[in-house]
């Protein structure tokens, strides 16, 4: 993969994660979390190549006071 590839590839990825921790934080402070896990899913997706790609885990802990 070319150099202009990779660096475009990395920068979506870190948009996606810090875009997708500041979504997560917020519904978290605005939601009931106390003692919760939360099942949580991602999916990337490329049209022009018919890909898919989901990734699934689980958020647990305490939500609170954690900043």
């Amino acid at each position: 993969m070319s150099d202009d590839f990779n660096m475009s590839m990395r920068k979506f990825l870190k948009q996606v994660g810090v875009t997708s921790q500041q979504a997560i934080e917020e519904a978290l402070r605005n939601g009931d979390t106390s003692g919760k896990s939360f099942s949580v899913k991602a999916v990337v997706t490329i049209e022009e190549l018919g890909m898919t790609h989901e990734v699934t885990g689980t958020l647990s802990g305490d939500t609170k006071g954690q900043d």
